[in-house]
Formats: structure tokens, sequence, C-alpha cells
């Protein structure tokens, strides 16, 4: 099974920026979906956006018009641009296949943490 490896989370303050990568143990290319989900304290996974192969893309309303989901095939890497960033997209973020995530492993995820 593909193992994903999450990066750069951090600390930031409101309205800042952060850049996640996840990196993939094998080929993302077969897989036509990939997505980026974050799970906050006491709440449920929840994805955040979702990419095809195709370059189709879907994101939840909260971080629409804020965050960009993008993938390279040829590194086995998707990225996510978080801009504006505000305390409520605090969370622990992971990738992982999309929009099913049946029979895969979860990673560790990456701390965000939006604090002044």
């Amino acid at each position: 099974q593909v193992q994903f490896v999450e990066s750069g989370g951090g600390l930031v303050q409101p309205g800042g920026s952060l850049r996640l990568s996840c990196v993939a143990s094998g080929t993302i290319f077969s897989r036509p979906g990939m997505g980026w989900y974050r799970q906050a304290p006491g709440k449920q996974r929840d994805l955040v956006a979702g990419i095809w192969s195709t370059g189709s893309i879907h994101y939840a309303d909260s971080v629409k018009g804020r965050f960009t989901i993008s993938r390279d095939n040829a590194k086995n890497t998707v990225y996510l641009q978080m801009n504006n960033l505000k305390p409520e997209d605090a969370a622990v973020y992971y990738c992982n296949q999309w929009p099913s995530t049946v029979n895969t492993n979860w990673g560790q995820g990456t701390q965000v943490t939006v604090s002044s």
C-alpha cells in the first residue's frame, strides 16, 4: 500500500500562509483522485480539497478562494497552498486518496496552528 508523508505545517498568525506537501511512497499517477483532509481536536476528519488527475478540483466551502491544491505526478507529491489562514483552519492535515480512503493508510499528518 502507498504511504503518505505530510510536511509543511507550523504556527502562523491569522492572515498568514503555509504550503503543505505530501509525498507518496508509491506512484500517485495511478490514483486518479488525491485529497487533503484535516482533523481538529474533538472533530471528525473532513475533506479540505481534492484533485483529479485530469485537473478537476473540489474545495470545501470553508476554504474556497483561500486554499489551492495541486499535484506533481512525476514527484509523487500533492501540495496545499493555504492563504489568509484563520483560527478555525487549525488542525492536523493529512493527504490520502480521494474520494475513497478505503483500504488506505493514513500518515502522521502535519499540524497547522493559527494563532496570534
